[in-house]
């Protein structure tokens, strides 16, 4: 009987280290079809589960509740399992290098605690290489087993999409590969079992980890080139957002939009792929291009916001601003690289301090990250500017007349930042409003 066939029978289990955004929809998938481990270090995290409380709004509290998956803080529940997949993130240093101790620290971990047989798969995110290069010595190592022999690897990309409730890990095909035809056979046949679109098998473990990489770094370069066309429409007094609307009316425009490019993916894969590529001496210019638009948009929406200020004879120094929506996308409590920080920090420099509320954020993650305490709607009022920074659905039902109980009563122009253009713009009008959108 080979490896998934226990599983299945339920005589062996399957092991998940990483419980966040990520980790822990698989396990909760893995667990309505086989025996499943859930291991985090953070030991308030799996309180949380335990307790039936989904801190990452992905599988929601009763899932939680009901889900057979056997939560713990101890690394050595994990010699239990002959199928471990690590799933922790994958960050980037100040300096935009790649900052593999989170990955490394996993594989320590597993390393630790490995048993004879067990395949590893790993999930993060990482450049070309990584896996067979970084994690197997590592695990090698701390375990004294020899990959290949006493323990296989593979690899698989995670593509869940935080807050999307429609492309969910059982909906999107999963790329699969392993370090032979026998592993990868069973990875597959693995992740075959919750996921319904189908696995790819990728010919080797690094085609996946390239694969994966060049996913984001796509969506990067896309939304840095509409970045770059707002920035040059907003100089020629054109609505960025009609031009697009105009264009996307033939059949093979690509339907990006501009933004705001942060979170734990988009805004970082792309520097572990250049990263990667210097290793092979060559320099990239279109990634890094990119990369540089998009990390600048934070700073030009605030100075945006400023000169708004400015043109309607508002003083700029200790103006008051609200900032609506702090997380990296819409509908997520995710705040982890969000570029709403820069605007924060922009308006900083004039001498602004903004109230920042968000009702889908993690109010204690954004304190401890970036130490800003989050404000109510009822704080939100006699505003000097405001500004929507993420389309989270509470805001999207609000029509002008609730927007403009935020305003002082006493500015003749109400100065209105959309920068997601969630709102018809015709609806607020010169010269009760100064409106303006990426």
């Amino acid at each position: 009987m080979d490896l998934y066939e226990k599983l299945v029978n339920k005589e062996e289990k399957l092991a998940l280290v990483g419980l966040g955004y990520v980790g822990m929809p698989i396990a909760v998938a893995f667990a309505k079809k086989i025996n499943v481990i859930g291991f985090d270090f953070n030991e308030a995290k799996i309180e949380k589960y335990k307790n039936g409380i989904d801190p990452t709004n992905e599988v929601g509290n009763e899932a939680v509740k009901e889900t057979t998956v056997e939560f713990t803080a101890d690394p050595a529940r994990l010699k239990e399992a002959k199928f471990i997949i690590v799933a922790v993130p994958t960050p980037v240093n100040a300096d935009h290098t790649p900052d593999l101790t989170p990955v490394e620290g996993a594989s320590r971990f597993v390393g630790q605690n490995l048993t004879k047989g067990t395949v590893v798969v790993f999930e993060s995110t990482v450049y070309p290489g990584v896996t067979e290069e970084t994690c197997v010595p590592i695990i090698e190592k701390e375990s004294g087993l020899k990959c290949g022999t006493d323990w296989k690897i593979g690899y698989s990309p995670e593509r869940i999409n935080p807050g999307d409730k429609v492309h969910r890990l059982n909906t999107i095909k999963k790329i699969v590969s392993g370090m032979d035809a026998e592993t990868l056979d069973t990875v597959a046949k693995v992740y075959e079992l919750v996921v319904d679109a189908g696995v790819h098998r990728a010919e080797s473990i690094q085609v996946a980890e390239a694969a994966k990489v060049i996913e984001n770094s796509q969506r990067d370069i896309n939304i840095a080139f509409m970045n770059e066309l707002s920035i040059i429409f907003h100089k020629m007094g054109i609505d960025t957002k009609a031009v697009l609307e105009a264009a996307g009316t033939k059949w093979n425009f690509l339907n990006f939009r501009p933004g705001l490019v942060g979170g734990h993916c988009i805004g970082i894969d792309p520097y572990y792929l250049t990263y990667r590529a210097e290793q092979f001496g060559y320099h990239s210019q279109i990634i890094l291009s990119g990369r540089r638009i998009n990390d600048d948009m934070g700073k030009y929406c605030a100075e945006s916001l400023v000169k708004l200020l400015i043109r309607n004879d508002l003083p700029v120094k200790h103006a008051k601003v609200a900032i609506l929506g702090f997380t990296f996308k819409e509908n997520c409590p995710d705040t982890r690289n969000t570029k709403v920080i820069d605007i924060y920090k922009e308006l900083g420099e004039y001498g602004i301090t903004p109230i920042v509320v968000d009702p889908e954020a993690d109010a204690e993650e954004a304190k401890h990250l970036y130490g800003i305490e989050f404000q109510t709607m009822d704080d939100v009022k006699n505003m000097d500017a405001v500004l929507i920074a993420v389309k989270h659905r509470e805001f999207e039902n609000w029509g002008a007349e609730d927007i403009a109980k935020f305003y002082n009563p006493e500015h003749k122009t109400k100065v209105f930042v959309d920068l997601k253009g969630i709102f018809d713009k015709s609806n607020y009008p010169a010269p009760d409003w100064d409106y303006w959108r990426l």
